[in-house]
């Protein structure tokens, strides 16, 4: 659910939802927001837990991207410092 809100200039902009903010936040804000969700779905409100419900698929699914690519990464940086085998 979006809406319009004014900015202190007066111009009307369209709130960004947070699962729209997802792939502009960092990896620890996407861990911390993905932590405050699963509390909020538990402990919240009704409100509180309808809202952590909708943002744990996409975060969880972020959240295994990221950790998928660090990986990917950390074993291309391993290759590229293994001493290359030469044929005899």
């Amino acid at each position: 659910m979006t809406e319009r809100r004014s900015d202190r200039a007066g111009t009307w902009r369209r709130a960004v939802s947070l699962i729209e903010k997802i792939p502009t936040l960092n990896d620890e804000e996407v861990t911390n927001l993905l932590a405050n969700a699963r509390r909020l779905q538990t402990e919240g409100d009704e409100k509180q837990q309808a809202r952590a419900t909708e943002l744990i698929a996409p975060l969880e699914e972020a959240a295994a991207e990221r950790r998928a690519a660090r990986l990917a990464a950390a074993q291309a940086k391993r290759a590229a410092r293994r001493p290359k085998k030469h044929a005899a």
